[in-house]
């Protein structure tokens, strides 16, 4: 296959798939009891200066108490996939936890705009970045999980993104059309909130699924926080709504609410007045710090966090706006 072209952007993981098959050879497989506690999980899995990313999409389904704990427990210079990234960029930008960056979409957080902090952040020089459509680190995933070194697009070609990746133009041996050819990435580690999952690590999710499908197939290893655990024959009653199988699962972690404050379909919505607040202090640098010292280092579990902004009253008002039992405040028009 001939190379007509080729971005400039940094290439931060091997694309190799020999070594990565390697890794996944020696993996447990094993069908056992993966429950543990947030922190424990952050302190076997996430080291300092592994590859890191997140599920969910968006502010939906964010697994906002493992970024949580990274920041509690100082992690720094990991790698991370800005995949449809908001409040869970916004948290580990705020922690300053990476230093390389896989960039699709990041700093803003949708119609609330941009968040202030992430921003000085990005602009600061410490954070080396490769830039890549949405969909092109969708298909990284997917070539990673497939077992292959690398995937074929369409995206990016004669963009500036294209320009500033890892990507390389390729000569089709079938028709000899361009097409973009975008290396596989097997994250060392990665955190999904999932509606419901088994003490295995048998996972459902609800909504939409954007990337988590590939994320969980290309993983090294797998961190599944969950709103409940069931039993195991709730998974067995219909194998067919299972999202995630054990054998992809490193660490199951029970955690009521864990997407808050992101939106979790049909469970309750974004607190967009919480989201509004975060936005409002991280104008000022000295008053962040503040907040992030009230809100994550100083508690000690993310109930704790949640119990802090409202609890179970705040949580059911979110889930009669998920409902439509009640209106939304407007994003951006939070306290």
């Amino acid at each position: 296959m001939r190379v007509l072209d080729e971005g400039k952007g940094p290439l931060f993981m091997d694309p190799d798939p020999d070594k990565a098959r390697e890794f996944f050879r020696s993996k447990s497989r094993a069908m056992v009891d993966k429950r543990m506690s947030v922190k424990e999980a952050v302190e076997r899995f996430v080291t300092d200066g592994c590859y890191f990313a997140t599920g969910g999409f968006g502010a939906n389904r964010i697994p906002t108490a493992v970024c949580h704990e990274l920041l509690r427990q100082g992690r720094r210079g990991l790698g991370f996939s800005g995949h449809t990234t908001t409040h869970d960029f916004q948290i580990l930008c705020a922690g300053k936890v990476f230093d390389r960056l896989d960039a699709a979409y990041i700093v803003g957080l949708e119609a609330r705009g941009l968040s202030p902090n992430a921003r000085r952040y990005m602009q600061s020089g410490e954070v080396q970045v490769a830039d890549w459509s949405n969909y092109a680190l969708a298909a990284r995933l997917r070539a990673a999980g497939e077992g292959v070194s690398y995937g074929l697009t369409r995206s990016m070609l004669g963009t500036d993104t294209f320009t500033r990746s890892a990507a390389k133009a390729v000569e089709c041996p079938f028709t000899g059309k361009t097409l973009c050819a975008v290396p596989a990435l097997w994250p060392d580690v990665a955190a999904i909130h999932v509606h419901y999952a088994d003490k295995f690590g048998n996972a459902v999710y609800k909504g939409i699924s954007v990337a988590d499908h590939e994320l969980s197939r290309a993983a090294k290893h797998l961190i599944i926080t969950t709103e409940r655990i069931v039993d195991e024959a709730v998974i067995r009653d219909d194998p067919s709504l299972t999202s995630i199988p054990f054998y992809m699962v490193d660490a199951v972690v029970e955690v009521p609410h864990g997407s808050y404050p992101g939106n979790m379909p049909y469970l309750y919505f974004s607190d967009e007045e919480h989201l509004a607040e975060w936005m409002r202090v991280e104008r000022d640098p000295d008053e962040l710090d503040r907040f992030l010292d009230k809100y994550i280092y100083g508690v000690s579990t993310f109930e704790e966090y949640v119990e802090l902004c409202g609890g179970a009253e705040r949580i059911e008002q979110l889930r009669k706006i998920e409902l439509v039992e009640q209106p939304a405040t407007p994003a951006g028009q939070g306290a």
